[in-house]
């Protein structure tokens, strides 16, 4: 027969008195417990009455009314990202850092271990091999979540649902100066500090008996989320349900299972657990870690740090106020100052090494440096993909509303072109767009309805303007308002020179008008600036076909990065938009301008 239910009194004594090596004064069961003395004293007579406990010892009955709350395992999330802590979340994962002499995530098995808790699970995503020796060391069991790139943890928790019951659920990154797991847990709770001041964690509300309510994203002077949680039976039951009910709703993907929790909280008895200040440490920064760590940076292993240190000539402790910049969709950027100087760490995106070629990209950015295009490049290197760069405070992008702007940028692609300079790279929008298809093709044929048509129609237009005869330039071939920098002082730098090469003379037009989304008459009045003129019916009809082409290209370049896991967003149908609205006007004008030369010869 089961042992009755076991009031939160007589569960917190009963656990002081499993957790004792020797019988205990009532004085200190009140300090282990923090219940009163006359609590204590009480809860002690209703324990021996029932036979758990005698002259302050447990008992084997006592152990067995112990078993309904023992935990049972462990789950440890370890699949995100962790973009905000760049640079080093580009080499490695979060939870895979030593800090203080540990690593993050061997620490926490450690604890765990500790307290008896041997059945861990590690469920792992970007970079997952770095945590597949966890295996072989502590025994724990690795679960995949494939679908980190594209959802939030509760993808996590999905792969793992089955295994919830008495369970912990963690985080890899969490460092716990002291032990705060326990063999055995009275109910369902979640891990909190207090933030004194204002806070951006989420801050929660609680009623009768600490039960949480709700919680909101920022405060002031409130108790927060903070470190791991405890499902105990009923919760994971519930919880398990909702969120088989809820996974493949849309609006689902990017939630949190804790706003998945606390969407229906009414229909959980989760508490709030208080812990006091400094046990429970979360970094969300390298900037944090090292002011735990005051060593961490001279121990980290990181090549990224090894690479400033080496670039810049300076010290690994000199490196600081990291933040990650607005990401790109091929490359990862951060901030980053040594002493009082700023700069940008560029770090190469997934497969670019694909797309991209790097040593082509580092003798274009010489040659901008010279031309004084761009003033922020320092230094990079050809074969890892890495740039430096200065960092220009408060600098804006070009704004392609404004009149002036767009002009100016106009004619610093003019000049570009009349520079007489010479790349040896060669780019050409069609050609590059034929190799990421190539590219698409190992995995498969393209069933992309209409995809056969638009190419006919592009290669077709390419013939077309390749008979213009128009001159190949050294051209940036990204360039568009977002690849500008627009410092307090007026000065105006072009950047990201990866797809620079020789090129047609209307490709930059071409991707000004496709990534600027320049509407048709502002697109013509940037034509007319750069020319500084009204350009000839041939010139708009050429320069326009690069619309098309541009277009086309970043089109098959997206579709590459969709089929790699990477999400280009609306960028896919911007590219699409730009290359099917516009070619069969232009392969018109083409015909039309054919026949009137037919017509003039025969004259």
């Amino acid at each position: 027969m089961p042992s009755p239910a076991l009031t939160e009194s007589q569960f917190t004594v009963l656990q002081a008195l499993h957790n004792a090596d020797a019988a205990l004064t009532q004085r200190r069961i009140h300090e282990r417990t923090e219940l009163s003395l006359g609590t204590v004293n009480a809860t002690v007579r209703e324990l021996e009455a029932r036979g758990y406990a005698v002259d302050r010892r447990i008992t084997d009955a006592g152990l067995e009314a112990l078993e309904p709350y023992r935990v049972s395992n462990a789950v440890i999330m370890a699949a995100g990202l962790s973009k905000r802590f760049a640079p080093i979340s580009y080499e490695r994962p979060k939870g895979t850092l030593r800090v203080r002499g540990e690593v993050l995530i061997e620490r926490q098995i450690r604890q765990l271990h500790e307290a008896g808790i041997t059945d861990i699970t590690v469920v792992v995503g970007y970079k997952k091999e770095y945590f597949f020796y966890l295996a072989e060391q502590f025994g724990v069991t690795i679960v995949v979540n494939d679908a980190y790139p594209t959802r939030n943890n509760n993808s996590s928790l999905w792969r793992v649902r089955k295994r919830l019951g008495n369970t912990y659920i963690c985080s890899s990154d969490d460092y716990f100066t002291s032990n705060p797991f326990e063999p055995y847990a009275y109910k369902a709770y979640y891990s909190a500090q207090y933030a004194e001041g204002p806070t951006q964690e989420w801050c929660i509300s609680t009623g009768p008996g600490g039960r949480i309510t709700g919680a909101t994203i920022g405060g002031h002077d409130a108790w927060t989320m903070l470190g791991h949680a405890y499902f105990d039976r009923a919760f994971s039951a519930t919880f398990t349900r909702i969120l088989e009910e809820v996974y493949d709703l849309p609006q689902t993907a990017p939630l949190l299972w804790e706003s998945i929790y606390l969407d229906h909280v009414k229909e959980f008895d989760m508490v709030i657990r208080r812990y006091p200040a400094g046990v429970i440490n979360e970094f969300d920064s390298v900037d944090e870690i090292r002011s735990f760590d005051p060593m961490f940076m001279e121990n980290v292993d990181s090549k990224v740090f090894d690479t400033i240190s080496s670039a810049l000539g300076c010290a690994k402790s000199q490196i600081h106020d990291f933040y990650p910049l607005k990401q790109g969709i091929t490359n990862l950027s951060c901030h980053f100052a040594v002493d009082d100087r700023e700069y940008v760490y560029r770090h190469p995106g997934i497969g670019t090494d694909k797309i991209v070629d790097r040593r082509a990209e580092t003798a274009a950015l010489k040659l901008a440096g010279r031309l004084g295009l761009d003033r922020t490049f320092l230094t990079s290197d050809p074969v890892e993909g890495w740039k430096i760069s200065r960092f220009i405070p408060r600098a804006r992008n070009l704004d392609v509303t404004n009149d002036a702007e767009l002009a100016r940028a106009m004619r610093m692609d003019r000049a570009l072109h009349d520079s007489g300079e010479h790349l040896d790279r060669v780019f050409d929008f069609v050609t590059e767009g034929l190799r990421y298809e190539s590219l698409l093709t190992q995995s498969g044929p393209i069933d992309v309805p209409g995809y056969a048509e638009l190419r006919d129609k592009v290669m077709r237009l390419k013939e077309c303007a390749d008979a213009d005869g128009f001159p190949q330039v050294p051209s940036h071939n990204d360039f568009f308002h977002l690849n500008f920098l627009v410092s307090e002082d007026g000065g105006l730098d072009l950047i990201d020179w990866e797809y620079a090469g020789m090129s047609d003379v209307a490709s930059d037009f071409g991707t000004m008008v496709v990534c600027g989304e320049l509407p048709a008459g502002r697109a013509d009045a940037a034509l007319g600036a750069y020319f500084g003129r009204t350009p000839t019916e041939r010139e708009h009809r050429h320069f326009w076909s690069y619309v098309v082409f541009a277009g086309w290209c970043w089109y098959v370049w997206a579709l590459l990065k969709e089929s790699e896991g990477d999400d280009v967003g609306e960028w896919l149908f911007i590219y699409y938009r730009h290359a099917a609205d516009y070619v069969d006007r232009l392969l018109a004008e083409y015909e039309s301008a054919a026949r009137a030369t037919a017509k003039g010869a025969r004259a």
